[in-house]
């Protein structure tokens, strides 16, 4: 088992795709924020409630606690819900998912972790405005894959990853350039 709760099978085995066509997962991740979001989102909502109900009676109290918190907790879920999937189709190939973006592994020539020393640059001067990103700030670590397709005019994707080194060997076994 992975760190992230899902089988990660030998990439070289054969593909147990089912012959119903469902797909075999190799690979998932969904992207929680950190426990401390949800302390400092409890906090915020503790002493907005206060200071709106500041000498006033009980509902002044409870009304506002229970709005901030609903919209507190929605915040912090729809931050939470990126999934990363890698899946491998009945004819082996190998699919990269995310949010509505598919990403076959025929089409990327190289793949590279980016550690977090090299964040700054891979999102700042570095960065292709017509790639595809999928980034957050409480995960250091981006995986890049560089394509070469005629069709579509994205150069690379760049994802955010709790493990992106799991996420390469998933998705193009093999193929993962090691930093230097």
């Amino acid at each position: 088992m992975s760190r992230n709760n899902a089988p990660t099978p030998d990439p070289a085995q054969p593909s147990t795709a089912s012959s119903s066509g469902k797909p075999e997962v190799l690979f998932r991740e969904r992207q929680w924020v950190p426990w401390y979001f949800w302390v400092l989102a409890a906090a915020v909502v503790a002493i907005t409630t206060f200071t709106v109900g500041l000498n006033r009676n009980l509902w002044w109290h409870v009304i506002p606690a229970v709005l901030l918190g609903a919209i507190a907790v929605w915040v912090l879920l729809s931050w939470s819900s990126t999934v990363i999937r890698v899946e491998r189709d009945g004819d082996g190939t190998r699919w990269l998912m995310v949010k509505d973006a598919q990403l076959p592994h025929d089409v990327v020539v190289r793949s590279i972790v980016v550690p977090k020393t090299a964040r700054r640059s891979a999102l700042g001067p570095q960065y292709d405005p017509a790639s595809f990103l999928v980034t957050h700030a409480w995960l250091p670590e981006h995986a890049m894959m560089v394509l070469d397709d005629p069709e579509d005019p994205t150069p690379y994707w760049l994802l955010a990853s709790k493990s992106p080194e799991e996420l390469l060997d998933a998705f193009v076994p093999g193929q993962r350039q090691e930093n230097s």
